[in-house]
């Protein structure tokens, strides 16, 4: 969970880059949160509230926590049709496909106890945005791939589930780099932000490899990072120096709800 703010605000800066590097700054002056963190906050407040085996009381929390976190925070860069939702009255999904709902999911990879719950919960959080099937997909399979990690599997093992259930990952960041551009989709930014992590050698590196993408970076570092986190662990100086961009009032929210959730496992 920690993994996809500190993901998000270290590739907040880069968002739409061409410079395609990993040799940059990891934190600096203008890095700073986005709605990647503020509505995976909400997913994480949703979990420690409400019964994960409750689809509408889960729903209902999820919903009242997103749009709380969200007003609270208008300018943190929403995409139009979620700005709208965040807003409006109505509760109506919107039949998104994009990577909203993978950015957002991590916490429920650590809230659930079976691969089958975590997608089961992984559903659920999408489906009162971003309803399309690629819009679910994109969220269970960024959280099978953390839960998954976090539970001791291999990369392999984690590559072989990902294209058996999700996508195909025959691909490779170097061949990918010179070409690939700023898509907010789910079917093309979560393969690749799964891919970050495949290549990577520690939490540092597997951000690194996002942002080197210079494609949705803040996304696309949220989504790896969260992966990162439970496959590698995050080293202390860069928890510390993440949690400084948070203001007092995210960082008593995480705190709060990060103990529900990392506490049990």
């Amino acid at each position: 969970m920690l993994g996809a703010i500190i993901g998000d605000i270290v590739g907040s800066r880069f968002e739409r880059s061409s410079d395609k590097t990993k040799d940059f700054d990891f934190f600096d002056e203008y890095c700073r949160f986005t709605d990647d963190s503020l509505m995976t906050m909400a997913v994480g407040c949703a979990l420690a509230d409400s019964s994960p085996d409750n689809e509408e009381a889960f729903k209902s929390s999820l919903r009242e926590n997103m749009r709380v976190l969200g007003r609270m925070y208008p300018d943190a860069g929403y995409g139009g049709s979620f700005y709208v939702w965040l807003w409006g009255e109505t509760d109506k999904a919107y039949g998104s496909f994009g990577n909203g709902s993978g950015m957002r999911v991590s916490p429920v990879a650590w809230a659930g106890n079976t691969i089958e719950e975590v997608r089961r919960l992984a559903r659920w959080s999408a489906e009162i945005t971003h309803d399309h099937p690629e819009g679910i997909k994109g969220a269970e399979a960024i959280a099978s791939a953390v839960f998954l990690a976090r539970t001791g599997k291999t990369k392999e093992e984690i590559r072989e589930y990902i294209e058996e259930n999700f996508y195909d990952l025959n691909f490779t960041l170097d061949e990918i780099r010179p070409f690939y551009s700023f898509d907010v989709t789910c079917q093309g930014s979560c393969p690749q932000a799964i891919m970050c992590f495949l290549e990577g050698e520690d939490f540092e590196d597997t951000v690194r490899n996002a942002v080197s993408l210079g494609g949705d970076c803040d996304t696309i570092g949220a989504m790896a990072g969260a992966i990162a986190e439970a496959y590698f662990g995050i080293p202390a100086e860069i928890e510390e120096e993440g949690l400084s961009y948070l203001d007092e009032y995210l960082t008593d929210i995480y705190f709060g709800y990060s103990a529900a959730l990392y506490g049990n496992n």
